[in-house]
């Protein structure tokens, strides 16, 4: 079993930044391919960027040059840094884990966190 906490949402302006964090717990963190996935109201989730124990990284294109995603193995922490914020970033984020990378970004996971909530105002 794995835990994951999520931290680090809140309320921010247009064009500000906000870092997520998740911490994992319960098992080996190098076996999973961690990622962060989103959903807005009204909305289905989705895939927002994923990264693997070795630190190769993939990106919704929607985020690319916006968002970063890394990870510290030692901490079995998984980062989430967003910058250039828009409205349409709004949602509630989810740190996720798979073992298989199709399948962490296909959304078919193995263990989810609880979500933070994210709410960018024009």
């Amino acid at each position: 079993q794995v835990q994951l906490v999520e931290s680090g949402g809140g309320l921010v302006q247009a064009g500000g930044s906000l870092r997520l964090s998740c911490t994992a717990s319960g098992r080996t963190f190098r076996d999973f391919g961690m990622g962060w996935f989103r959903q807005a109201p009204g909305k289905e989730r989705e895939f927002v960027a994923a990264i693997r124990w070795s630190g190769g990284t993939d990106y919704i294109d929607s985020v690319k040059g916006r968002f970063t995603i890394s990870r510290d193995n030692a901490k079995n922490t998984v980062y989430l840094q967003m910058g250039s914020l828009k409205p349409e970033d709004t949602a509630v984020y989810y740190c996720a884990a798979a073992r298989s990378w199709s399948a962490l970004k296909g959304g078919r996971l193995d263990y989810w966190g609880q979500g933070t909530q994210v709410t960018v105002s024009s």
